[in-house]
């Protein structure tokens, strides 16, 4: 026998039996296992504890769907600072063990789910909360008055987890210094990065993120699989972001704000994969946050009315005037009086109860009311913190319709629970509410529709291009409404007109800002203002008929018998088809088409041409560069 068969020999027994030993040292523990299954059978979340190096138990899952996989092993895990817990427990300080690693499975139940609500308003007017759920009642060896359940729910549309912490005896607090969730996915896999809530779109590697990564946070698996990485129902804790496991291939995890304080009994946020085999199924499924989320608990909701507004920025009566009379004269139920008009809006000075401009706040709130249209009040977060107890009535009083939260800090734990706070308290007082800057929603509007729509995007006060449109949808609208803030003629526009008409229906938002950057009187008489006149804010229905990240999108909604359609390209020219086979069959629709056409003698170029349709009627479409579509359809007499 030669030497390097030897060697040979030697390294293959060698190699062997490792793999035996990590085989026998990672043996699931088969008392822990379970699964939870989706009601199609599509979906498979498989959870076990497993002993490491140190022959700790750990917690992990698996996420495969129709067989492929779409979480690898991951790791399963929440820190609590074991500062507090050795204080009660009088353990030795030099305790410094994972919290997790040494709780014992003492009780798995299943339960199921299946029932239909209706929303106050949103992208349909019924959705279906079908799950089936596992329970893993887990407590310490060593304390078993700690526990811990981990909640693992399967929908069609995604699976989600959450931690549960039962109350303890003696009212322990909880410091929750770090989740650190893993997801571990397939090589290949890239995701749509975004550092900050309001901030351009990157397709990554799991690789070499410049920063955190926004939720929700949208993947393209190797096997043809979209996934989104979302978060639901963060109402009392702190925002969570996305960062790589950098000892760890394919890893993302979850990365916390900061620490947060709790008193058991309580919940942590879901955290949720939802898994589509087209990207614009993601968008359709978006229901599956606010499924995850309390019922609403406002008792009358007749005050609560979506809308398009025009905000009015130069707080003067002229203006005022001017533009509710445009609001009336072309169906939009807001105006917007922006803010300054208290005073400096970052100064705690200032007095949000007291107008200091030359405008007459309730003349035009009374002169509103008579042609239809509302007035909504924009107010900073430093006089929300100081005089929301004063402010809150007072406008109600007034007769305001709604407040825009403005600068509002997020991400802390304080932060949190004062934005879903002030929330609550408006609709005390029927009072809309409209955040602005990097919050994002996570499904509290299910809980309070009066929280109407939020920014947390990067819209049209950024003037982005038209690639970035075509990355929104399924990306930042998976987790809901978002204010993209619409204009039209504002000469900085990196699209054209049709495709600003088409955000309309593409970009969701119950109360739709529109002409944001214009005023009344850049309206020229141009025949496509139509289409803002005729189209809703809210849905009976929503589908998206065919797209590609970043590259094109058409949607089609409905609201009652009218259906509204829009098409997005990206940077580039393109053709596509449109087929109309969403519409009934068998009846006869008017179509009114407004497309980009060069020929066209306005200075907008937007061509408006009606013609008769049914289901089987297909569109043929030249797009130019960053250009777009709008449909309208309504049932022929």
């Amino acid at each position: 026998m030669n030497y390097s068969f030897q060697k040979s020999l030697l390294l293959s027994l060698v190699l062997a039996l490792a793999a035996h030993l990590s085989f026998a040292k990672e043996t699931i523990i088969p008392e822990t296992q379970t699964q939870v299954q989706s009601p199609d059978g599509n979906l498979v979340m498989n959870f076990y504890q497993k002993r490491d190096d140190a022959n700790k138990k750990r917690m992990y899952y698996t996420v495969a769907f129709k067989g492929k996989p779409v979480v690898l092993e991951s790791v399963l895990d929440i820190q609590i600072d074991n500062r507090i817990m050795e204080s009660a427990m009088a353990v030795k300080a030099d305790r410094r063990e994972r919290w997790t690693e040494n709780l014992d499975v003492k009780e798995i139940t299943k339960s199921s789910e299946d029932q239909t609500w209706k929303p106050v308003y949103g992208e349909k007017s019924q959705i279906r909360d079908h799950y089936n759920e596992a329970t893993v009642k887990l407590a310490k060896d060593d304390a078993p008055n700690y526990r811990m359940h981990m909640v693992l729910r399967a929908y069609n549309e995604g699976v989600a987890f959450q931690y549960f912490f039962p109350e303890h005896p003696q009212g322990i607090y909880y410091r929750i210094a770090s989740e650190d969730n893993e997801f571990t996915m397939p090589e290949g896999t890239k995701g749509y990065v975004t550092t900050w809530a309001q901030g351009p779109y990157q397709l990554l590697p799991l690789q070499n993120w410049p920063d955190l990564s926004e939720r929700p946070l949208t993947l393209t698996l190797p096997n043809g699989l979209y996934v989104s990485l979302a978060e639901a129902q963060m109402v009392d804790y702190v925002m969570t972001k996305f960062k790589l496991r950098p000892d760890k291939l394919n890893t993302v995890m979850t990365s916390l704000y900061e620490s947060v304080d709790m008193i058991s009994p309580f919940s942590t946020p879901w955290r949720v994969i939802m898994v589509a085999e087209k990207p614009g199924k993601l968008l359709e499924n978006n229901h599956l946050i606010l499924n995850l989320n309390e019922p609403n608990k406002i008792v009358n909701t007749s005050w609560i009315k979506p809308g398009k507004l025009i905000r009015e920025i130069t707080l003067t009566d002229e203006n005022a005037k001017a533009c509710i009379d445009f609001a009336a004269a072309h169906n939009l139920q807001y105006i917007m009086f922006d803010w300054k008009w208290y005073g400096p809006a970052f100064s705690f000075a200032s007095d949000a109860r007291k107008v200091v401009v030359p405008l007459d706040v309730k003349k035009w709130i009374a002169y509103g009311k008579e042609k239809n249209v509302g007035v909504i009040l924009y107010v900073n977060q430093q006089a929300l913190l100081k005089q929301a107890d004063e402010i809150f009535p007072l406008y109600k009083q007034w007769g305001v319709a709604g407040v825009k939260f403005g600068f509002v800090q997020t991400g802390a734990h304080r932060w949190t629970t004062w934005m879903h706070d002030a929330i609550k308290k408006a609709a005390e007082h029927q009072l809309m509410v409209n955040v602005h800057d990097e919050y994002r929603p996570t499904g509290f509007e299910r809980t309070y529709p009066n929280l109407m729509t939020m920014e947390g995007i990067r819209g049209n006060e950024e003037f982005p291009d038209a690639t970035h449109n075509t990355i929104l949808p399924f990306t930042r609208y998976i987790a809901g409404a978002g204010d993209y803030t619409i204009c039209y003629y504002d000469k900085r526009l990196k699209t054209t007109h049709a495709h600003q008409l088409a955000l309309n229906v593409i970009s969701y938002s119950p109360l739709q800002s529109v002409f944001w950057y214009d005023k009344p009187s850049d309206y020229q008489g141009e025949p496509e203002i139509e289409f803002f006149e005729k189209m809703p804010t809210v849905w009976d229905e929503t589908k998206v008929i065919q797209g590609e990240i970043g590259q094109y999108i058409t949607m089609a909604r409905r609201s009652g018998n009218d259906w509204f359609v829009g098409t997005l390209t990206n940077n580039d020219a393109r053709t596509l088809t449109i087929p109309l086979d969403f519409l009934p069959k068998g009846k006869k629709y008017i179509a009114k088409i407004y497309s980009d056409d060069p020929t066209v003698n306005t200075r907008t170029k937007v061509r408006v041409e009606q013609q008769n349709v049914t289901s089987t009627k297909k569109l043929n479409v030249k797009f130019q560069p960053s250009g777009g579509q709008a449909i309208w359809l309504t049932p022929a007499q």
